[in-house]
């Protein structure tokens, strides 16, 4: 584009301006007769050569970073503002806002929600003594189940998903069948309000837990209690075995998260670092013990283990080697007591979720807090998260579950 009147003018100033400042007097001489310069205004353009000179690879460089940028922001409108999630490693998928589907239906506090293991289905348990199920892809409402009569505390899939266990402050865990929804036995034992139940791997038996300090381990074909375990000094807030169903993790409001060995029904470890209640444990799956082993630079051969993560209303999580019994880390990040904790199926992650009202996704190795959801208005009392890493969920104090897509 050609320069105009005006424009043309000025260069030439500032050409004649430069000669003069490099002492190219005949140069100067030269151009400003040959060119017909006016220099009755030559301060004006001191210098203005060399900034204009500068000037210009400054602005080229910043063109191409706003290319770049408006290119990432193309990608970013078509893929709904991240990476399209077929060209990002499953691995790395985890929740991120807004949430997908917010679910009502339930009247008091939502206590747990868990995805059923083999189908699109999505169950909550509520202080309101009902269970709900859901779709877990659309959110929408499919059924309740009825029968409980007190506040529903845990829910727990057998391996195949067909069974289905509650227990409740009504003391009492009862077994529905998934396939026809209903509750084919009622199990009784406690002496007061059942925290927790989980399904052994094998399927055969069941493991609770109660206000009533004990464990109870129960047959699931006839319903019967065939051991009753004691060692906590104070009410028992969850129950967890490991994969295999040899180990068992516990943890109280004595502040203690206790390991039992199931053959010999005894205490194998005694883990004690917290400063208040712990509620919630979970055993790290071996997908994320060479994270863990990182983290922590634990010998490359050895890398210890089992490991078990806690969660305290100390607001802190900690990871533990159940071998050694002692406290390899712990994370910081939470404001306020520290609820549930899931690992990402892939292990890089771990998820948590408090009464801080946020859905926090911790990775492992760095041992810092990666991502923070603010989740719900209020207290955030459970979360889940889909073994395909497709979706998470997360159940509140505001009656209200909502379904996270992971990506």
């Amino acid at each position: 584009m050609p320069l105009t009147t005006r424009q043309s003018e000025d260069l030439k100033s500032a050409v004649a301006s430069y000669l003069r400042e490099l002492g190219a007097d005949k140069a100067f001489n030269a151009f400003v007769e040959e060119n017909n310069v006016n220099n009755s205004n030559e301060k004006k353009f001191q210098g203005l050569l060399e900034k204009k000179w500068i000037t210009i690879p400054r602005l080229q460089k910043k063109i191409t970073d706003l290319e770049l940028q408006l290119e990432q922001v193309k990608k970013d409108a078509i893929g709904g503002g991240f990476t399209p999630r077929e060209k990002k490693d499953q691995s790395e998928w985890i929740p991120r806002g807004p949430e997908k589907v917010e679910l009502h239906g339930h009247r008091s506090p939502i206590t747990r929600t868990i995805f059923h293991p083999q189908f699109s289905l999505l169950v909550t348990a509520s202080e309101d003594s009902q269970i709900k199920i859901w779709d877990s892809e659309n959110g929408e409402y499919e059924r309740t189940l009825k029968g409980h009569t007190d506040t529903v505390q845990d829910l727990a899939f057998d391996s195949t998903g067909k069974l289905l266990a509650s227990c409740s402050a009504d003391l009492t865990i009862k077994l529905w069948n998934f396939i026809d929804y209903e509750c084919i036995k009622s199990l009784t034992g406690h002496d007061h309000n059942v925290s927790s139940v989980a399904f052994l791997p094998s399927g055969d038996h069941l493991v609770s837990c109660s206000r009533d300090k004990t464990i109870k381990l129960w047959e699931t074909a006839t319903g019967f209690c065939v051991h009753t375990l004691t060692g906590h000094a104070e009410w028992i807030r969850m129950v967890r075995p490991n994969a295999n169903g040899t180990l068992l993790a516990s943890c109280s409001n004595d502040h203690s998260v206790k390991v039992w060995d199931l053959e010999k029904k005894e205490i194998r470890a005694d883990l004690r670092a917290h400063d208040n209640v712990v509620e919630c444990v979970e055993w790290a799956p071996e997908s994320s013990h060479d994270s863990i082993a990182k983290s922590v630079n634990l010998d490359a051969k050895s890398k210890g283990g089992p490991f078990l993560v806690s969660g305290s209303r100390d607001k802190t999580i900690k990871f533990w080697d159940v071998t050694s019994g002692i406290c390899l880390l712990t994370l910081n990040g939470h404001d306020n007591w520290v609820r549930q904790l899931r690992f990402h199926p892939k292990g890089n992650y771990l998820l948590s979720c408090s009464d801080d009202k946020t859905l926090r996704t911790w990775h492992i190795e760095n041992q810092r807090n990666h991502k923070t959801i603010n989740a719900h208005n209020h207290f955030v009392q459970s979360l889940d998260i889909h073994k395909t890493c497709t979706f998470a969920v997360t159940g509140s104090v505001d009656k209200t579950a909502k379904i996270w897509e992971c990506r």
